[in-house]
């Protein structure tokens, strides 16, 4: 009767291991169709905000209308421009949703465009509606891009990068108190893309209030370029023309002091342990 006893208990185990497993991947299925949806809902509420802004617009011209798309370029930019220009004075605030709108769906699925848009806003807008503007669209678009990462992005890394993903995550909590610094010098300098960060700082416990304001302040230098160069827009070659050996010698020097911070707290917290 014993050695029936011993294989009945193990068949139990057994069948309530199967359990355990069929509902965990049950459960994460169902995590996985509610990630999904739920980034089908926002793609779609961008979508219709978009259809709803070139609606309430006036008739355009039938040659104009070929011109109202996504600037993935400075000729696409330019072109939109010359149209937008054209209505902004009795069209302001549907000109700027435009924008806006735009610019946070282009940030939020890390779609390229945001260069020339931001180029777009320096030639449309006055200087600070067009920093303000760049600044919290970078910022807001950014973050939306964090979270959706971090409901599917970093179920992912968990599961097959676990000891990286600890890592990374450690030396984060480690320098915590500094973290809004390292946002700010990552924005600025160009070692790591804008896309990755975003898709990256949730997966490693970044906070989101500091990711959103390191973001805000952070993209404001490379952001003066931009508007700088939209006010010569129309005589723009390329996206390349805002970027010069000056230009990237000041954001560098920015990047460095918002470092400056961190190391004289480090150099303090030494000296007085």
């Amino acid at each position: 009767m014993i050695p029936i006893y011993i294989k009945q208990d193990d068949s139990n185990k057994v069948n309530k291991t199967k359990t355990i497993n069929t509902e965990v991947k049950e459960e994460s299925e169902v995590s996985t169709q509610k990630t999904v949806i739920t980034i089908l809902l926002v793609f779609a509420f961008y979508v219709l905000a978009l259809l709803y802004i070139y609606l309430s617009f006036p008739e355009l011209e039938p040659h104009e209308k070929q011109f109202v798309k996504l600037p993935y370029d400075i000729e696409d930019a330019k072109s939109l421009g010359r149209v937008l220009s054209k209505y902004k004075d009795r069209y302001y605030f549907e000109v700027l949703a435009a924008i806006f709108v735009t610019y946070i769906f282009l940030q939020t699925f890390a779609i390229p465009g945001s260069i020339s848009l931001s180029i777009l806003s320096g030639f449309l807008f006055p200087f600070p509606v067009a920093l303000g503007l760049i600044c919290f669209c970078s910022a807001t678009g950014a973050s939306m891009c964090y979270l959706i990462s971090k409901f599917t992005g970093r179920r992912i890394v968990l599961k097959y990068f676990p000891e990286q993903a600890a890592k990374y995550s450690s030396m984060v909590l480690k320098h915590n108190d500094n973290i809004l610094n390292y946002i700010l010098f990552l924005r600025m300098t160009p070692f790591l893309p804008n896309w990755f960060i975003n898709i990256a700082a949730p997966v490693i416990n970044v906070p989101l209030f500091p990711f959103w304001l390191g973001t805000f302040i952070g993209v404001a230098p490379p952001s003066f370029l931009a508007i700088q160069a939209g006010q010569t827009l129309l005589v723009l070659t390329s996206t390349s023309g805002t970027w010069s050996w000056t230009s990237v010698i000041l954001l560098g020097i920015f990047a460095v002091l918002s470092l400056v911070p961190v190391i004289l707290k480090n150099k303090l917290r030494k000296k007085f342990d």
